[in-house]
């Protein structure tokens, strides 16, 4: 059974979105997304100054197993990266909840209101 912190909101692609106190929104996939991954081994990072639309690729998770795109959970612009991933991408099988992989400026952040609360994306992975 995942642990899901109460503070995210999640996309169905299972990224998950929190938003920080300097009003930015950092992006990581859940901890079911990377149990069914399985051992990451490269993590392709978002450009800075990148703006995305909701639910567009912004990067991609490769695993032992497969790829897998990244989806921006919200519009905004990339305004930090998680460097530490070009070098320990398996923090995300460790620690997906702390291990951000971009940081967001929402455009609008009555987006975040539109995915899914922890209960809900528990009922969406049958748990």
């Amino acid at each position: 059974m995942s642990d899901i912190p109460a503070d995210l909101r999640f996309a169905e692609s299972h990224e998950w979105a929190r938003l920080e106190h300097d009003g930015g929104v950092k992006v990581g996939i859940s901890d079911h997304a990377q149990e069914a991954l399985g051992d990451v081994v490269f993590v392709e990072l978002p450009e800075i100054g990148k703006v995305f639309a909701a639910g567009e690729a912004a990067g991609v998770v490769e695993s032992v197993k497969a790829a897998s795109d990244i989806y921006s959970p919200v519009s905004g612009t990339v305004i930090a990266v998680n460097e530490e991933l070009a070098s320990n991408p398996e923090m995300l099988n460790s620690a997906p909840y702390d291990s951000w992989i971009f940081k967001l400026e929402p455009s609008d952040t009555s987006e975040l209101d539109k995915l899914l609360d922890p209960a809900a994306y528990k009922a969406a992975i049958g748990e």
